[in-house]
């Protein structure tokens, strides 16, 4: 290891992977523990690499069929033990990453957008808004062109409560309709 930094040897560099994935809200893929460990100049992405493989083949570390890692109970157990062995820096950094990270995390399993082809060859774009406590709101729109769909997918996944917002507006002001027949 030729950067400079805190983190030492191979063994650490486990110790950090470890850290980082008994603290995410759900299991993650390669490029996200990459980001998340190279929070130290030290680490580069081969002495990074080899530590996660034989994490996964030391069953401290699982890998779906999807692609994505998680911490097994024995991880668990390893990373209560060691975690005080990394530098208090690292772990700061590594927190506040772990944080945004876990952010972004919840996010993405609360706002959910899909597109379907109808029978009919229009498509349904359904979207879905969650917090803490459940559903905020479920809806479904007839489009009649997948692209507009989609791009209609993508606005709400950046921005659902102002599409939220935007109906209990509506639904919430009088009816111009109702106010001229009192």
């Amino acid at each position: 290891m030729a950067g400079r930094g805190f983190i030492r040897d191979k063994l650490e560099i486990k110790f950090l992977i470890l850290y980082i994935t008994a603290r995410v809200i759900e299991p993650i893929p390669f490029d996200t523990v990459l980001d998340l460990t190279l929070c130290d100049d030290a680490i580069d992405y081969f002495d990074f690499s080899e530590c996660l493989v034989d994490l996964v083949k030391t069953e401290h570390l699982t890998l779906s069929e999807e692609g994505l890692y998680a911490i097994t109970e024995k991880g668990l157990r390893n990373s209560r033990i060691c975690e005080s062995s990394l530098p208090y820096s690292v772990r700061l950094r590594c927190d506040k990453n772990l944080a945004a990270c876990n952010r972004k995390l919840r996010r993405k399993s609360q706002v959910k957008a899909s597109v379907t082809q109808r029978p009919n060859g229009t498509y349904t774009a359904a979207f879905s808004l969650e917090d803490d406590m459940g559903s905020v709101m479920d809806l479904k729109l007839a489009i009649p062109r997948e692209d507009m769909a989609n791009m209609l997918a993508e606005r709400f996944r950046k921005s659902p409560e102002r599409l939220y917002s935007e109906i209990m507006r509506v639904l919430m002001s009088s009816d111009p309709e109702e106010d001229k027949d009192q």
